[in-house]
């Protein structure tokens, strides 16, 4: 079964935007893991608008589940990763001012930087994943670093799910094919949600793990947290 990890950026969003304590964002993470989640996934950026680096360390503390750290290896980044140790760290080339993350790696060009960086982190026994868009080049550059996972860029899936999901998913699965040829485990997010999940993850071979987080909370507005995560993960077996 395709694992699930809770992107709880959001409720990091909706706590700053008042300036206090609610939603409490640990006490929020740790709901997600009771109802069922397999880990908690955060994307911490320089100006802290969301995820606060503080929240990371307090995060570390208490999680039972994985923890995996989004993020452009920024040298404060990389410090904080190294220290709160999670079970993973993605790369993602996000500009300081991008809104949301919106391109993968181009890991031909970033081959030696992005390769000193996940030496970095697998040195601390940290798993390593490169976001990466579904280009079987880019897979292999990735491959090439020495990563352990990619995680696909799936926003183009999301989009033209609706109007022909064969054609949507057809650049992603033949990107994972090559990933697990060359002995890469397969991750994905961006844009998932409760309408084109299942299709995804049946169409994706050795799919190990989806992060979901925008969709997944606009959608617990409506139906509630608890049974969100538990119909994710229906979708998911």
């Amino acid at each position: 079964m395709t694992k699930l990890s809770v992107n709880i950026n959001k409720i990091a969003t909706l706590r700053n935007a008042r300036g206090g304590n609610i939603p409490d964002l640990i006490s929020v993470a740790k709901d997600i893991e009771e109802f069922g989640a397999d880990g908690i996934t955060v994307h911490p950026r320089p100006d802290e608008r969301h995820i606060r680096y503080a929240d990371v360390y307090a995060l570390k503390k208490v999680l039972k589940t994985e923890f995996n750290i989004e993020g452009n290896p920024n040298p404060k980044f990389t410090e904080m990763v190294l220290e709160v140790c999670p079970a993973q760290v993605t790369l993602v080339p996000d500009a300081v001012d991008a809104i949301t993350s919106n391109a993968g790696w181009d890991t031909l060009k970033h081959k030696t930087y992005l390769k000193e960086m996940i030496d970095t982190f697998k040195k601390k026994g940290i798993r390593t994943s490169i976001f990466v868009d579904p280009d079987p080049a880019m897979v292999e550059g990735a491959a090439k670093t020495g990563t352990d996972r990619i995680e696909l860029y799936t926003e183009e899936y999301a989009k033209m799910y609706p109007k022909d999901p064969e054609k949507a998913i057809k650049p992603y699965a033949e990107a994972a094919i090559v990933a697990h040829s060359l002995g890469l485990d397969i991750n994905a997010g961006h844009d998932l949600s409760l309408e084109n999940i299942a299709y995804f993850s049946k169409g994706i071979a050795h799919l190990k793990e989806v992060s979901i987080g925008h969709a997944l909370i606009c959608e617990s507005i409506y139906l509630g947290l608890e049974n969100v995560v538990n119909m994710y993960l229906h979708r998911l077996k």
